[in-house]
């Protein structure tokens, strides 16, 4: 937190790399608390799969603990397909929603799962039914024994101009590879 509130360019801060949301709610308290302390932030963004898995983790104590900052919340879904979002995972966002939160989606290109323009537009609908607007869809990382997942970029490409032809353009998630060594997410076009 010191390297953070001595820094007044960091106006965002997010939480990932492991889900903050399976963190106990006295433990997330204290940490958006700390972060709202800090008069220089304006966005806390956090990364989460737990809303989908777990929906039942929007308890009134963590509404509470977000109703609680005056910080601009972001909340990043990550869902890969339309059949992880049941109606009880909308009520669950539609909570986070009346609070204000910007919901947003990342998923992962999977071989055999969202490989094709019809499962993510379907994706893509759902989501926006539910309130939530895509964001990212990643290319997979070189990771030991998930080969068999990966897509590529040529057909990756294919997919994303499939479906830009079929959706409006404010659902169509960017679609990027983490790059070694680059800043940022690279999008696809730039590979």
């Amino acid at each position: 937190m010191a390297a953070i509130a001595a820094d007044p360019a960091i106006d965002e801060v997010i939480l990932s790399g492991g889900d903050p949301l399976s963190l106990s709610d006295d433990r997330l308290a204290a940490i958006v608390a700390a972060l709202d302390a800090i008069p220089h932030l304006g966005t806390l963004r956090l990364h989460s799969r737990t809303l989908t898995s777990i929906p039942d983790r929007v308890t009134p104590e963590l509404v509470s603990i977000l109703a609680g900052t005056r910080l601009r919340l972001v909340i990043v879904a990550h869902t890969n397909h339309a059949q992880e979002l049941s109606d009880q995972v909308g009520a669950a966002l539609a909570q986070l929603r009346l609070l204000g939160v910007t919901l947003l989606n990342q998923s992962v290109l999977l071989a055999g799962v969202n490989d094709d323009a019809v499962t993510l537009a379907a994706h893509c609908r759902r989501l926006f039914q539910i309130g939530v607007l895509p964001y990212y869809v990643h290319l997979t990382d070189p990771v030991a024994g998930a080969a068999h997942f990966d897509v590529d970029e040529d057909r990756a490409r294919r997919i994303e101009a499939d479906l830009r032809a079929t959706l409006p353009g404010y659902l169509v998630p960017r679609f990027v590879r983490e790059v070694p060594g680059r800043t940022a997410k690279t999008p696809l076009w730039a590979l």
